[in-house]
């Protein structure tokens, strides 16, 4: 973020003092969680796969990306050689495909980007992927100073994705962009599509597409806290790509233009004047979302979550009239009680749910439902894996 002179001191003064507000961030997210990391699943190196068959499904129109190397199961340091490798002109490029049952850290580097580095994902392909058709895709994105590897552990998603036979693809954020790891869901250059980190994002689900049998009309995305940010700009830049979203202890999009304002969101909610909204024609396709909150969060405050949804349902044509509205109270297995509420179109326009709220009493700033192997868990909680899966693969674009 360029820092603009004021006149309560110089740029330099100024980049120190965003240095440590973002650090006083931090340090209020983990001491909101109050839980240690848990410990971290490790990625198997996959076996060597012959290709598979040409996929079946292709992105939608208009989506500018080619698809490159790869070179799954290998150390870092070796992906990262290989990723910076030219590669002969007009040769073809290799593309293996990830073995059924692994979970495989992959080395990639975005196509035509301006100052291209290599970056990583993580991608689960569960054992049945050989069996039937294309899959559904899910892309979750992780919160700050996690990992790929943490989340899925916390989430626990791997093992629900292999029950649905869903490919999940973790995207790797790295700290040469954001030194704490968060994905940057409040700078203006991260905000639009096919720019910054969306751009990012989704070069990388095609990516995965070119080498698996993908089902284009059920991609989704789900992310935790910063992840959870991202997630919802991405419904609201790629209604075209996504089928539905899962926002976790996030923020709705456009809540924040730079630090000072995206403290201030996680502190009290999007001012009125942020552009929250999806930037759509009317008549263009809303995303559907899932929400999940606790009303105890000291790090993002459950405001935001309410913002989320009204965001969605303010985006529909017709509005408030069209829609239906249903509140359930609850609570999970082990005690803690939740209000849940979904919003469906009436009967008269085909009466599909278009959002579902779970505010999370007294929950605080955790995957709702997790594992302790994994960081920002609370394995007291309804499992927002299940339910958001349930509510994903109910959808399809």
């Amino acid at each position: 973020m360029q820092a603009a002179r004021t006149d309560t001191g110089s740029p330099m003064v100024w980049n120190r003092k965003l240095k440590q507000l973002m650090g006083s961030a931090t340090r209020a997210v983990q001491q909101a969680l109050r839980q240690p990391a848990g410990q971290l699943l490790r990625a198997q190196p996959a076996r060597q796969a012959d290709p598979p068959p040409a996929p079946t499904a292709t992105m939608p129109t208009g989506f500018p990306f080619h698809s490159i190397a790869h070179w799954p199961g290998q150390r870092a340091t070796q992906a990262e050689d290989a990723a910076t490798a030219e590669a002969s002109p007009g040769a073809p490029q290799p593309s293996p495909a990830e073995p059924p049952g692994s979970f495989t850290r992959v080395a990639f580097t975005q196509p035509d980007a301006l100052h291209p580095h290599a970056h990583h994902y993580h991608l689960y392909v569960p054992p049945a992927a050989t069996a039937g058709g294309a899959r559904p895709l899910l892309l979750m994105l992780h919160g700050c100073t996690q990992t790929p590897a943490d989340f899925a552990a916390g989430t626990g998603m791997n093992e629900a994705a292999a029950r649905a036979n869903v490919l999940v693809l973790y995207p790797e954020q790295t700290h040469r962009a954001n030194r704490h790891g968060c994905w940057n869901w409040f700078r203006p250059e991260d905000q639009r599509r096919d720019r910054g980190e969306p751009g990012l994002l989704m070069a990388m689900v095609q990516d995965v597409m070119a080498r698996h049998r993908v089902d284009a009309g059920r991609i989704y995305v789900a992310g935790l806290s910063a992840g959870g940010a991202m997630a919802a700009l991405l419904a609201r830049e790629y209604p075209d790509v996504f089928a539905a979203a899962g926002v976790h202890s996030g923020l709705p999009a456009g809540a924040a233009h730079n630090m000072m304002t995206a403290l201030s969101a996680m502190k009290h909610g999007a001012q009125p004047h942020a552009r929250t909204q999806p930037v759509a024609s009317p008549g263009q396709r809303v995303v559907p979302v899932i929400v999940f909150h606790g009303d105890a969060d000291e790090a993002v405050h459950a405001r935001n979550g309410d913002q989320v949804v009204a965001a969605t349902l303010g985006s529909l044509v017709g509005g408030a009239a069209v829609l239906d509205q249903v509140v359930e109270q609850g609570a999970s297995p082990a005690g803690q009680l939740y209000t849940r509420t979904v919003y469906r179109r009436a009967l008269i326009s085909g009466g599909r749910v278009v959002a579902e709220h779970w505010l999370l009493r007294g929950g605080g700033h955790a995957w709702s439902g997790g594992s302790a192997q994994g960081s920002y868990t609370d394995p007291a909680g309804v499992s927002a894996t299940d339910e958001m899966l349930r509510f994903f693969l109910s959808h399809r674009r």
